[in-house]
């Protein structure tokens, strides 16, 4: 039965060193919920205190009200898949799907035939006999994940599950692990790096950094609506600028930044501060030779073809910037161009948020 999973206040020291500081996560029953962040920012420790590996120094972990935190790993019935797969190399893929029933006790005649179910869901029925050396590194990850979900764990938890793989299994490897954990229902935690991956596969998002939770929400609102300056560069909000208003006009906002003006619809962007971070994308600036255009006065510098656009280093009186222009007019370094923000790719951010 799948459950909810609940951490409270929890955190983590080794010795003096602080690796995970009060982090606070509630993953509803049934959602896949992933962790992202770079190396060192407490999502492995998080999902290892989940697991039982580690002990928190403070804190609380539930799941479906039953308190985990102190109880053997081996107790507390979490379904595991790995970034290295795990699997035993003597047993069959057979046997190593079928392992964690034999550990319950369930008879050699049931366990084969829930096994065998499970490796039909995952494609891999007819390699039943092979040994895991015999595998592919996708065909070894179907073998784990259809270990963890043939248990039928409340909780399953992924660790960088599909780091070892090439691109394109990547891709086709987390469509099959979210096909088969909606269809399963069950709670899970993954743990990436990698946010094309998270945002692709998760129902929400928690990205962290330096042992905290900087901000928990859906994919969509993360990419358009980062909460402080961290997760709008984490999300690729490569432009920040500080503005301060210096006059209002019904909905119309005018700011300054660096002596240039921008003016700014509070109907577009939401209620504006006298004080506010403007943050864009590179694809949030469209590159005008329009004299007139009203936006940002800039000279642009090197030019790099993406094969979509070019994008244009720009020099301007608030700092350096990154556009991206039109395939259509290459334009030549030291071309002065006015850079206008588009309001679907830029962000407003309270001046303190994230600094």
């Amino acid at each position: 039965m799948t459950q909810p999973l609940d951490l409270q206040a929890v955190s983590a020291h080794y010795g003096t060193t602080k690796v995970l500081e009060d982090l606070s996560l509630s993953v509803q029953a049934g959602e896949l919920v992933s962790l992202l962040g770079a190396s060192g920012c407490g999502k492995t420790t998080t999902l290892r205190l989940i697991a039982g590996f580690l002990t928190p120094t403070t804190g609380s972990i539930q799941l479906g009200g039953r308190d985990l935190t102190r109880l053997p790993t081996h107790k507390r019935d979490i379904g595991l898949v790995f970034q290295n797969y795990a699997l035993f190399p003597h047993l069959s893929v057979l046997d190593n799907v079928a392992f964690g029933l034999k550990q319950r006790g369930m008879t050699p005649a049931e366990r084969r035939k829930r096994a065998m179910a499970m490796l039909e869901r995952v494609g891999l029925a007819p390699l039943a006999d092979r040994a895991p050396g015999a595998l592919s590194g996708g065909q070894k990850q179907r073998v784990a994940l259809a270990r963890a979900l043939v248990i039928e764990p409340p909780l399953l938890m992924f660790d960088e599950p599909l780091s070892n793989l090439d691109a394109k299994l990547r891709v086709d490897m987390r469509v099959e692990i979210r096909q088969l954990q909606r269809s399963n229902g069950t709670t899970s935690v993954y743990v990436t790096h990698d946010q094309e991956e998270a945002f692709s596969i998760s129902d929400r998002v928690a990205i962290m950094n330096a042992g905290r939770l900087m901000q928990f929400d859906r994919p969509e609102v993360l990419y358009r609506r980062p909460a402080n300056t961290f997760v709008a560069r984490f999300v690729g909000f490569e432009n920040i600028l500080p503005f301060k208003v210096i006059a209002r006009d019904g909905d119309m906002v005018t700011a300054e930044t660096a002596g240039m003006t921008l003016r700014l619809s509070q109907a577009v962007y939401g209620a504006i501060p006298d004080t506010f971070l403007l943050a864009t994308r590179p694809d949030g600036l469209v590159v005008s030779t329009d004299p007139t255009a009203e936006g940002l006065p800039a000279q642009l510098g090197l030019r790099t073809y993406l094969g979509r656009a070019y994008q244009y280093q720009c020099e301007t009186a608030a700092g350096h910037l990154i556009a991206n222009g039109s395939l259509t007019t290459p334009l030549e370094a030291g071309t002065n161009v006015k850079l206008v923000p588009m309001p679907e790719q830029c962000t407003i951010l309270a001046s303190e948020g994230g600094r």
